[in-house]
């Protein structure tokens, strides 16, 4: 922390821009030595948060670019420290000539992740902000990009701390009645603190049901399209991308291969997987295409099972169908402008008479004319929203880290009540409430260790 350090905060390439960050104690010293105006003329002192334009020169003061500087003062930085940032031509060559004049000035290079650690140290934002900010830049959809800055605003320090807050109170009540039974304090019951532990479980519990859909808005959800050959997989996954990424004919078994491209549909990412069409064949390269169908319907958070409408359902329909017990599916008969001959009805019969349950929906739709498509996106929507509206600043967790915490602290809360329930002395209980309160305070940082941090941090880039 008493380091000054230094980065290339931009993306590694050619660009019109590109900045070097330094920050810590002797950020200002090193840009007086490293900086001229264009008169070739030292500065004195920098305006704070005003941008200067000149020179960035070595050792020798030669030239090394032309660059904008800007200089901030702590507190009000993004680390909480003295910060500067070079602004120059987003050369690979002038970036690492000035980041060398830089470090040459008695800065060192950054770690991974070591500017937001600062600003997590200095208390500028807490451990899930802080992780926040690698969501944001790696976001891969809007749904994703607005839980990651709703998290980076605090929504989900703010529950945290206040659930943590009702624990305390908890917590302080029954220390008061352990360590002084004879005061005249209102009497509490072990009804009571049963009670009230069941009120912080249930706050904890809301958060952690909303791992799966937060793991989808960030991760991606895996769509599986499925069926028989020549049902129109193909040309359900182009109008899905807008595209002709899949090569579409009438000749069945086109598709030999599993073909996978990401898309955002309605604002979700989602992991596209066109299969080859299962069926029983000869062809030994048809065949492995068929078993890595398999294998996709099988890993696939939804499966879109595609039927031709147009025709009465087959053998070979009934017995992919067999292959989908257990998973989320949307069957779609397709082909709606040739007439549909398919129902529901049907479709139901066949799962009861190969003895399948699934969580499913029904759809027409025309691949081929477009029609239905837009239905289908707001279904795959829904299906990862469990059917609510997306609250535009929702609380979600989408870290595993943070998951895995919830999770142990509500053990420790379900601990504590056995042991009330059993009517142990208040004591134990305390000791479990009180391991949840710590738990808790794990995902914003209260009670964390230096190696959590470290593996935090690994995870972003040079210069963040």
């Amino acid at each position: 922390m008493e380091d000054t350090i230094a980065a290339v905060a931009t993306a590694l390439g050619e660009g019109g821009i590109g900045i070097v960050r330094i920050s810590g104690p002797k950020a200002d010293e090193i840009l007086k030595k490293v900086f001229v105006y264009k008169s070739g003329k030292k500065p004195a002192a920098f305006e704070e948060r005003r941008m200067t334009y000149g020179d960035i020169v070595d050792e020798q003061g030669c030239v090394i670019d032309e660059a904008m500087v800007v200089l901030m003062k702590e507190p009000r930085t993004y680390t909480g420290e003295d910060v500067v940032e070079i602004q120059c031509h987003g050369s690979v060559i002038s970036l690492r000539k000035i980041l060398s004049a830089v470090l040459g000035q008695g800065a060192r290079l950054a770690e991974r992740g070591e500017f937001t650690k600062r600003a997590f140290l200095n208390g500028r934002i807490d451990l899930s902000q802080a992780e926040a900010v690698i969501d944001v830049i790696r976001a891969k959809s809007d749904a994703g990009y607005q839980s990651a800055v709703s998290q980076l605003g605090g929504s989900l320090s703010a529950e945290i701390e206040s659930i943590r807050t009702q624990a305390a109170d908890l917590i302080s009540d029954i220390i008061a009645h352990i360590e002084y039974p004879e005061e005249d304090l209102e009497e509490i019951t072990y009804a009571q603190i049963i009670e009230e532990v069941d009120r912080i479980s249930e706050r904890i519990e809301k958060l952690a049901a909303s791992a799966d859909t937060g793991r989808i808005v960030k991760d991606g959800l895996k769509l599986c399209i499925a069926g028989r050959p020549n049902v129109g997989k193909s040309s359900l996954m182009n109008s899905l991308l807008k595209s002709d990424r899949a090569i579409v004919t009438d000749i069945p078994g086109t598709t030999r291969d599993t073909i996978e491209e990401f898309a955002s549909i309605s604002g979700i990412p989602v992991r596209l997987i066109d299969t080859a069409g299962i069926r029983e064949t000869e062809d030994k390269i048809e065949k492995i295409g068929i078993e890595k169908s398999r294998e996709s319907i099988l890993s696939a958070d939804v499966v879109v099972f595609v039927i031709d409408g147009s025709e009465h359902i087959s053998q070979e329909d009934a017995e992919i169908m067999s292959q989908l017990s257990g998973k989320k599916v949307i069957f779609v008969i397709n082909k709606s402008d040739l007439g549909i001959r398919v129902s529901e009805k049907d479709i139901r019969a066949v799962m009861d008479r190969v003895n399948i349950s699934s969580q499913c929906t029904f759809m027409e739709m025309s691949a081929l004319t477009g029609e239905g498509v837009f239905a289908l996106a707001e279904e795959i929507k829904r299906m990862v929203y469990h059917g609510e509206a997306a609250a535009e600043n929702e609380v979600m967790i989408t870290n595993v880290r943070h998951e895995n915490l919830l999770s142990q602290s509500l053990q420790s809360l379900s601990d504590a009540k056995e042991m009330l329930l059993a009517g142990e002395a208040l004591d134990f209980a305390e000791t479990d409430i009180r391991t949840a309160w710590s738990l808790l305070g794990e995902i914003i940082g209260e009670t964390v260790n230096q190696d959590i941090l470290a593996e935090v941090f690994s995870r972003f880039c040079l210069g963040k």
